[in-house]
């Protein structure tokens, strides 16, 4: 008795969401989305200098916004508006008119994408399958999905999902003009998704009719793709010109030239083993940065094609709408664009692109419905008439629904027993505390120059520029990384010169205010472990000449200049005062 009760809870014959099973599944899928998205504030609010990774490439010069004198004749903050998607930019240009500062709206914004994502990838799910439960486990899912790594708030690529997912659901029901919304918002926020949207509107034209696949026969279906076609060309059309401004790509053959691209570089894209290089390496790979992280149970989607070929076990899959092909077209149109994208390597950005978030979104989808298709197979075979097994075979049933159920909520338990940080928002906590404002208090042309790490925090917690930044050295643009990569090395030449001249023709140079130095910058160890200088340690013969040097004990002239020219010391760096070394020239 109690098992059928259950069985009509969970799997309703009818399922309108505006039903009490379709109220309380969307609204408990919400009310997880929700508690994740706090989870995440509490982690990102959590201190004063916190802040998403990919977020400080943007966010920094969105405070023009408030103060439109910030950043003079900035390389670093010039290229990376340029290169902005103009929604994305004009969402925080919106909220600075409101009056919310960047920083914190990069942190509230996540919990916002989450919450849309989570509606639509419900509804999307009912549009399959009409079984409220299905949306609950998918959502969970996807949720978990979200919030293993930094995909939500990664700036633009935070869209993807919701406006992903929302494309699906209106393609699915034929809505055009919210449709045409979604694909011009998609290319406004992250234009490379604008491929998959395309890709899976020609593939909707295709039907399984007879055992065979066939094209729709209906004109309004090609009404409804050309149309949308219509609005992805002219969106792309507005992607290329404003790409053009920004210089020209770099070429597979000049790549594999560059250091930045190998194992030590800034970007190690190019890998000699197979497997590495196609599935799981950097930007290169289907699994890069571990897209496939959503919990096991994600990968009953699987299960799928073999349950539509027994449907007497799963009866289930009678209620599966033909709209299910459509999670079949986003593999198909992902893994075919991400060999595209190899094929014409860097002309479409990175591979990886292509797959790293529509194959999740695909993925939680049918595993949605492919559990609660095995989950009322359960209860059917449970229900059947044996008074011998009868008892156990409910209990069975019982026991294993409450397990996966259970499995699926309490799975970011699992994970944080595993020493796995969820949700993990990939935050930034700086640690340049003590000189954030005193560097905000200087002019606003201040320029800091430095090989460390620490300092790519500046701008956005200081407001002002710096000469380089190691995450600030995107090598993809012509027009811009040879000028950042000659002000690193010049940097690095000044730093380790033992003449205190080159050290001030640096700073007339580049009009430096304040050099910070790494407190165990003159180690051999450092110069091995510096990313800049060990990105060019094989193939600039300087490098290995300084460290030969420090080897020797030589004594470099920043280093016997930090007594007397340091302006603030921590326990991890001194920043040095331009002014102080090129007086303190003058006076040897």
């Amino acid at each position: 008795m109690l098992l059928k009760k259950l069985s009509k809870f969970l799997i309703p014959s009818t399922a309108k969401i505006s039903s009490p099973q379709g109220i309380f599944w969307f609204s408990l899928s919400m009310t997880f989305a929700l508690t994740y998205g706090i989870m995440f504030l509490q982690q990102a609010f959590n201190g004063k200098y916190i802040v998403e990774d990919d977020a400080r490439l943007y966010v920094f010069w969105f405070q023009k916004f408030f103060d439109p004198e910030l950043f003079p004749n900035d390389l670093i903050a010039s290229y990376f508006q340029s290169v902005t998607p103009s929604g994305f930019a004009n969402l925080y240009r919106l909220m600075g008119i409101i009056g919310i500062d960047p920083l914190t709206f990069s942190k509230i914004l996540p919990v916002i994408l989450g919450l849309i994502a989570t509606g639509y990838g419900f509804v999307l799910c009912l549009e399959i399958l009409p079984i409220p439960l299905a949306g609950f486990i998918a959502t969970m899912l996807l949720n978990q999905n979200m919030w293993m790594n930094a995909s939500l708030s990664s700036t633009g690529r935070g869209f993807v999902f919701p406006l992903f997912l929302a494309f699906c659901y209106y393609l699915l029901r034929r809505s055009l003009l919210p449709c045409l919304i979604v694909i011009v918002l998609e290319g406004l926020f992250y234009p490379l998704f604008i491929l998959i949207m395309a890709g899976v509107l020609v593939l909707q034209l295709v039907r399984w009719d007879k055992g065979k696949f066939a094209l729709s026969k209906e004109r309004r279906e090609y009404l409804f793709c050309a149309t949308a076609l219509g609005a992805i060309f002219l969106v792309i059309l507005f992607y290329v010109m404003a790409s053009s401004q920004q210089g020209a790509a770099l070429t597979v053959a000049e790549a594999k030239m560059m250091p930045e691209f190998n194992e030590n570089g800034r970007w190690p894209f190019f890998n000699k083993d197979p497997w590495q290089f196609y599935i799981s390496g950097w930007q290169s790979g289907i699994w890069s940065d571990s897209p496939f992280k959503p919990s096991w149970f994600a990968w009953t989607a699987l299960l799928l094609p073999i349950m539509w070929r027994y449907p007497t076990w799963f009866p289930l899959v009678s209620q599966v709408k033909s709209k299910v092909f459509i999670l079949l077209h986003i593999w198909v149109v992902s893994l075919g664009l991400f060999v595209v994208a190899h094929f014409l390597l860097f002309k479409l950005y990175f591979p990886n692109r292509y797959t790293r978030y529509s194959l999740p979104i695909a993925i939680t989808i049918g595993a949605g419905i492919a559990l609660t298709i095995i989950l009322d197979a359960l209860f059917v075979w449970a229900k059947r008439q044996n008074k011998i097994n009868n008892f156990w075979r409910q209990s069975l049933a019982m026991g294993l629904t409450t397990s996966i159920i259970a499995g699926i909520i309490l799975y970011p338990v699992y994970l944080n027993a595993r020493n796995y940080k969820f949700p993990r928002g990939g935050l930034i906590v700086a640690r340049l505390t003590e000189v954030y404002d005193i560097f905000a208090q200087q002019p606003k042309d201040t320029v800091i120059a430095s090989l460390s790490k620490e300092v790519d925090n500046i701008p956005t917690f200081s407001h002002r520029s710096v000469l380089i930044g190691w995450d600030f050295a995107s090598p993809l643009r012509k027009g811009y990384y040879p000028k950042l990569r000659q002000r690193a090395i010049d940097l690095i030449y000044a730093q380790y010169d033992e003449n205190l001249q080159g050290i001030k023709n640096f700073i007339d140079k580049y009009k430096v205010n304040f050099l910070v130095v790494d407190r165990l910058a003159f180690t051999p160890e450092y110069v091995d472990k510096n990313p800049w200088l060990k990105q060019w340690q094989s193939s600039d013969p300087k490098i290995p000449e300084i460290r030969a040097k420090l080897n020797r004990g030589n004594i470099f002239a920043l280093s016997a200049a930090q007594k007397s020219c340091t302006a603030i010391k921590t326990d991890r760096l001194s920043v040095l005062s331009a002014d102080c070394l090129t007086k303190l020239e003058e006076r040897q």
